[in-house]
């Protein structure tokens, strides 16, 4: 019963960059751990990036290394995502993702997801 909302998402050009949020609330524990994922159009949803919320470990999409930084704060129960030097590629709607017994890439290894936020890259 853990519910999430995505904030931070909009309009940019190529180059620019956005912080992506997502504030959890409901029972939430110590050990889950919460990630993002995208869905661009016409394609699958793909994973971007995770974090373990006890240690902040870290893992990311190829995709995106280098460019996007997860990040959460335990006193809020939130996480975000940096993301620089967008791309059109980029373009997506993003998703977070809570739950997680590990740092897993598969979509189905969280239970939890929020309804998404837009994130359009022009070229």
């Amino acid at each position: 019963q853990v519910q999430l909302v995505e904030s931070g998402g909009g309009l940019v050009q190529a180059g620019d960059s956005l912080r992506l949020s997502c504030a959890a609330s409901g029972r939430t524990s110590n050990k889950y751990n919460m990630g993002w994922f995208r869905q661009a159009p016409g394609n699958e949803r793909e994973f971007v990036a995770a974090i373990t919320w006890d240690t902040g470990i870290t893992r990311y999409a190829d995709s995106v290394k280098g460019r996007f930084t997860i990040s959460r704060d335990a006193a809020k129960n939130a996480i975000y995502l940096q993301m620089n030097s967008l791309k059109s590629e980029d373009t997506a709607d993003c998703y977070c993702a809570a739950g997680a017994t590990f740092l897993t890439v598969v979509r189905n290894g969280y239970p939890y997801w929020g309804q998404g936020t837009r994130v359009t890259v022009s070229s």
